[in-house]
């Protein structure tokens, strides 16, 4: 990332938890100088770097003209259960943010980072795991300069209602962290994720495609 270039951020999924506080520490971030987000809904929140795109992801062609800058973050994502059905989900988790990115790439958006999924992996036998796993083989091939792939552990949300699933899982978790066992595992603040998503930009990598793993990501 230039140091004295002001940057454009593009972020989708700026709603759910994650894209908050993406979109909140970029806000702060003096290295960006306009941060454009894309929602279905308008959020309530207002500053002089934001600008809200409430758009139709359905219909992302007639958007395609917004879709440039020179970072984009995509942290868009839903659960079987909030999105109805399998083919539903398909369309969040895979459909709109693969469409998205690859206007990005044909606008000549340099660098691309992505929220996957701990376990991502196209050949899975799990559905949600797979279509993680596809994402990131799809988005690959596309033509950015620089792309970071995180895939977290369990991600905790402040101020917000806790899953019951998910809740379980925590619980499992940190007891097992505890005694020194499933420690790459440990749940991860949002927060956290977000500020590593922001850190990892300036780095120089050798490889166009970086993939940071839970264990990389809690190194903060």
């Amino acid at each position: 990332m230039d140091p004295i270039k002001k940057l454009h951020a593009l972020v989708i999924g700026a709603t759910g938890a994650t894209g908050q506080a993406l979109v909140g520490q970029l806000l702060e971030n003096s290295s960006f100088e306009k941060v454009s987000i894309f929602v279905r809904r308008k959020p309530g929140i207002s500053h002089k770097k934001l600008v809200i795109h409430q758009i139709d992801f359905s219909s992302l062609g007639d958007y395609s003209n917004l879709i440039a800058g020179d970072v984009l973050f995509s942290a868009m994502g839903t659960t079987l259960k909030e999105a109805g059905s399998k083919a539903k989900q398909y369309l969040v988790d895979y459909t709109y943010q693969f469409e998205f990115a690859k206007m990005a790439a044909a606008n000549g958006v340099a660098q691309y980072a992505l929220v996957s999924s701990a376990g991502a992996n196209k050949r899975s036998l799990f559905f949600y795991p797979r279509i993680k796993g596809e994402l990131e083989a799809a988005v690959t091939a596309l033509d950015f300069n620089s792309i970071y792939i995180f895939q977290p552990p369990l991600l905790l949300r402040p101020n917000s209602p806790v899953r019951t699933g998910e809740k379980v899982v925590s619980k499992i978790l940190q007891l097992f962290n505890r005694i020194g066992m499933l420690r790459s595992q440990k749940p991860l603040w949002v927060g956290d994720l977000a500020a590593k998503m922001i850190a990892v930009l300036p780095e120089k990598k050798k490889e166009r495609v970086t993939r940071y793993k839970p264990k990389e990501i809690s190194k903060g």
